[in-house]
C-alpha cells in the first residue's frame, strides 16, 4: 500500500513509523468485546494492529485507492468507502451494542470538524484517541485567558476530557507535513452531564469567540435581541475569553428561557 501517492486535496499525511503507530494503539482503552472505529486508515499504518486486537474493526476511508488496497490487503476488514463527516455514529454504535471507541489520523483540514461531530454524538462515542495538529490539541485543554482559549476548549470541556499523550515528530509522515502533530485521548463520560454541545449553546459560543475581543453585551448583542432579552450585568461587561465552559451554560439558559 506504501504505492499511493497521498492526495494534497484530502490532506493526507501518511504515517510510516511503526513504533508511532504502535503508542497510538495502546493508548486506546478497550473494554472486551468493544467496538473500534478507525476513521482514515490511509495507508494501513495502524490498520494491522489494531485488527489483531478488535478483530470487529471498522474502518472508514473516504479515499477509493485506500479502500481497494486494504480490501486486498485485509480481506475481513469491514471497510466503509464514506467521508468521515458523514458517519451515522447511532448506526455504527448500534451495530456492536455499545459506545464505540474511536482513533485515527485526523487530516489537519477537517479536524475541527470531525471533533464538533464526535462532541455532538457523545452518547454513542466513549473514547477517541486520534492524532491532529500540537496547536490544535493544545486548544482543547486551554485554560480562560490564555491565547489558545476558544471555541475548541469550551465543547471539549464541556463534554468530556482531553489529555494530550505525547507529541509526533513530523519526520515521520509522507510526506512531511510543515507542523508538529500530537496524539490526543478524548474520554466522553458514561453518564451525560446533561450538556449538549449543539443549538443555542453552540451559537451563543460562536458569537462570543466569533468577535473575542469584544465585551459580551456587544458580541452577544444579536443573540440577546432574538431572545427578548439583554445580557445580564453579570457577564455584560467580560469578554469570551475570560469565562470558564460552564458560564457559556449558564449564560445560554438565561438567554432561552
Amino acid at each position: 500500500m506504501s504505492t499511493i501517492r497521498p492526495k494534497r486535496s484530502l490532506g493526507q499525511n501518511f504515517l510510516v513509523d511503526p513504533n508511532t503507530a504502535r503508542r497510538i494503539v495502546d493508548a486506546l482503552a478497550v473494554p472486551t468485546g468493544g467496538q473500534v472505529v478507525e476513521i482514515g486508515p490511509g495507508t494501513g499504518a495502524i490498520t494491522s494492529l489494531l485488527l489483531a486486537r478488535h478483530p470487529q474493526l471498522i474502518a472508514v476511508e473516504i479515499d477509493q485507492r485506500a479502500v481497494q488496497a486494504l480490501t486486498e490487503q485485509f480481506p475481513d476488514l469491514d471497510v466503509r468507502h464514506q467521508d468521515v463527516l458523514d458517519i451515522d455514529w447511532k448506526a455504527l454504535a448500534g451495530q456492536g451494542g455499545s459506545r464505540l471507541h474511536v482513533i485515527g489520523n485526523l487530516p489537519y483540514h477537517i479536524t475541527s470538524p470531525i471533533l464538533f461531530s464526535l462532541f455532538e454524538n457523545t452518547s454513542f462515542v466513549a473514547e477517541a484517541v486520534i492524532m491532529m495538529q500540537l496547536e490544535v490539541a493544545e486548544r482543547l485543554i486551554a485554560k480562560p485567558r490564555t491565547k489558545p482559549y476558544g471555541i475548541l476548549s469550551v465543547a471539549t470541556q464541556l463534554v468530556g476530557r482531553a489529555e494530550i499523550l505525547f507529541r509526533v515528530s513530523r519526520n515521520v509522515f509522507r510526506p512531511r507535513p510543515n507542523v508538529t502533530s500530537a496524539v490526543v485521548r478524548l474520554t466522553f463520560p458514561q453518564e451525560p452531564s446533561g450538556v449538549e454541545y449543539s443549538g443555542r449553546l453552540r451559537e451563543v459560543v460562536r458569537a462570543a469567540f466569533n468577535q473575542r475581543r469584544k465585551k459580551l453585551r456587544n458580541s452577544l448583542a444579536a443573540v440577546a435581541e432574538s431572545a427578548g432579552v439583554e445580557v445580564p450585568d453579570r457577564w455584560s461587561n467580560r469578554r469570551a475569553e475570560e469565562l470558564v465552559p460552564e458560564e457559556f451554560v449558564e449564560l445560554t439558559r438565561y438567554l432561552t428561557r
